[in-house]
């Protein structure tokens, strides 16, 4: 039975989930169309300025993303304390900046005079407002309802964009933190599209190599009374394992992940079957990762882990939490966890 996203999500287990969205017409809705010859590419660039804006917007920070020619990918990190401390006035600020707002509220805005009843009524329209600011549902909605709005404007017709609900998955710990980011990052390797990380557009991965992409044309901004939100960075890098690490930072080093990257874009082409280098990363040697584990779940990340990855004991309270019996995946999970041998 189909679960409502928020059945799937307890921020007491975890902030961190990577949500997985899938056009209902295949390909050409974002590549080519191999059939009129009409080339959509120009769509990711909307979906990334998209999400760099709404992570501008709500209490939830983006860790990796990577828009393919029919899906898109997008781990979060969702920061629910930072929407509490935000005041009244910066919570209608944020959430006017993406809809109009009630009438009281535009009223209030405008510094007309309010009654107390109208106040508190404010109030508690500000306190959902907040929620849904730190609500992964509501940040795929905007997205993905915003880039459909887009889509069928320029082909002329209506009807659905995306195949359904977006897919969810609770990352439980640092291990599949780190796992799923490669595979959100190695997506254009896997598919063929790309053979290097920088070379990888549209992923997070190319972003924190710094390179840019001169040729894509500016994404459609959505006109508003509000000015457009800027956007935000992506969730930085912490630094080495082992070191104190703030809690709104990814916990490794940036030339640690890269190296990771490599390393496992080179073992999982399709020219070079088994081969795994000898010089394993340092975050695999660390974490104490198996080789064989770590490939199988970056390349088939999705189908292996279903709802959550995670130690059996995370997975077990993740349940408990979300008042289920099991999770799909408890299998493969204890694959990626089984202790490393490493060479001594």
């Amino acid at each position: 039975m189909t679960r409502a996203r928020r059945e799937l999500v307890s921020l007491d287990a975890t902030p961190y989930y990577h949500c997985i969205s899938r056009c209902v017409r295949r390909a050409f809705l974002c590549g080519k169309d191999h059939a009129s010859g009409r080339d959509f590419s120009h769509r990711r660039a909307w979906i990334v300025a998209r999400i760099k804006q709404l992570a501008a917007v709500f209490a939830i920070d983006v860790a990796a993303y990577a828009v393919m020619n029919n899906h898109s990918h997008v781990v979060l990190r969702v920061d629910a304390e930072r929407a509490n401390g935000w005041s009244r006035d910066e919570v209608i600020d944020r959430w006017r900046s993406l809809f109009a707002g009630s009438l009281l509220v535009q009223r209030l805005v405008a510094g007309e005079s309010l009654l107390d009843a109208e106040l508190a009524a404010i109030d508690k329209l500000v306190d959902t407002w907040r929620g849904r600011l730190a609500d992964i549902s509501w940040f795929m909605r905007c997205l993905n309802e915003y880039v459909a709005r887009l889509a069928n404007a320029e082909d002329g017709c209506t009807g659905r964009f995306w195949e359904g609900r977006f897919r969810c998955q609770a990352l439980l710990d640092d291990t599949a933190l780190l796992s799923c980011m490669a595979y959100v990052d190695l997506n254009p390797i896997r598919a063929g599209m790309a053979n290097t990380p920088e070379s990888s557009d549209f992923t997070s991965i190319q972003e924190r190599l710094g390179i840019t992409r001169t040729s894509v044309p500016d994404p459609v901004v959505q006109s508003s009374d509000s000015p457009p939100p800027s956007q935000a960075d992506l969730l930085p890098f912490a630094g080495a394992l082992g070191r104190s690490t703030p809690d709104a930072a990814i916990p490794f080093a940036l030339t640690d992940y890269a190296e990771l990257i490599e390393w496992t874009g080179r073992a999982i082409r399709d020219d070079k079957p088994g081969h795994i280098p000898e010089n394993t990363p340092r975050l695999l040697q660390r974490l104490a990762i198996p080789h064989d584990a770590w490939l199988k779940a970056t390349h088939a990340l999705e189908t292996r882990f279903p709802t959550a990855i995670g130690p059996e004991d995370l997975i077990a309270t993740l349940c408990r939490k979300l008042n289920r019996h099991w999770l799909r995946g408890a299998k493969a999970c204890r694959e990626l966890y089984r202790p490393a041998i490493l060479p001594t």
